[in-house]
């Protein structure tokens, strides 16, 4: 009986400990049998903003530039308030593929007309060209320096907020961390069913993002994640994970 009892207890499989949650504030790396998926808001996307303002700070800083001998200031006033221009309008306005390839074209026919005028009338180029040199911004560094600051200390912000909130994915379940205590929610994975949707190809174009919309198996609703980086990466990985998972659930139930 002892022999028997040993016996037992040796063919006994030895049980991996699930891995704990990660502590409060700090967000864990990825694994092969753990994604992790952030949902970022989108003043993230300010980033070339963030680099113009850096760049225009430093030129006027060593430059020497001033309102009297304002020099190449104008020009670099002009390119910032474009970058944070067309930046703006990428955060304000989603673009998806047809709305994007409409502007193209409208682009491109802005573009043909111009030119076709300049060609029948040699006086529009030089009138043009005085019409933008009489916009005249100036900043100096400390403005560009306010609004690099500023920028980063949203940043910083957002960096703190998503290690209190964010999804893992593992092979049997799906978690929610959020909160500064750590809270935890559990849904079943192995049913998951993902949609992927890039709404904004500008917004996909700067970070690769787009929206992962979740279908739990024991949920009624959809769990919808906005702004997640490299969003064609982590769809493969979560069904390259779900998909293993459920061939070896076929395999031991055949």
């Amino acid at each position: 009986m002892a022999d028997e009892t040993v016996q037992t207890t040796e063919d006994t499989p030895a049980t991996t400990p699930e891995p704990t949650p990660a502590p409060s504030g700090d967000l864990p790396v990825s694994s092969p049998n753990r994604i992790l998926l952030v949902s970022y808001p989108k003043i993230v996307f300010m980033y070339p903003t963030l680099i113009a303002s850096i760049f225009a700070g430093l030129y006027m800083y060593f430059s020497g530039a001033t309102l009297a001998e304002p020099g190449s200031a104008h020009i670099v006033a002009r390119v910032f308030i474009l970058i944070m221009t067309i930046n703006l309008v990428v955060i304000s306005f989603d673009f998806p593929r047809t709305t994007s390839l409409t502007l193209f074209f409208l682009g491109v026919a802005v573009i043909a007309i111009l030119w076709s005028v300049i060609r029948m009338n040699a006086d529009a180029l030089p009138y043009i060209g005085s019409m933008i040199e009489g916009i005249k911004p100036f900043a100096n560094a400390t403005f560009y320096f306010f609004i690099a600051m500023v920028l980063l200390a949203l940043f910083v912000g957002v960096y703190i907020a998503v290690r209190f909130d964010y999804w893992e994915v593992r092979p049997n379940e799906l978690l929610h961390h959020h909160g500064f205590l750590s809270d935890l929610e559990r849904f079943s994975a192995p049913n998951l069913r993902i949609d992927k949707e890039i709404n904004d190809i500008f917004e996909y174009l700067l970070l690769r993002s787009g929206r992962l919309i979740l279908h739990p198996s024991n949920e009624r609703r959809a769990i919808v994640l906005e702004n997640v980086f490299f969003i064609n990466k982590k769809e493969s990985e979560i069904t390259r994970m779900l998909g293993a998972v459920q061939v070896q659930v076929r395999n031991t139930t055949s």
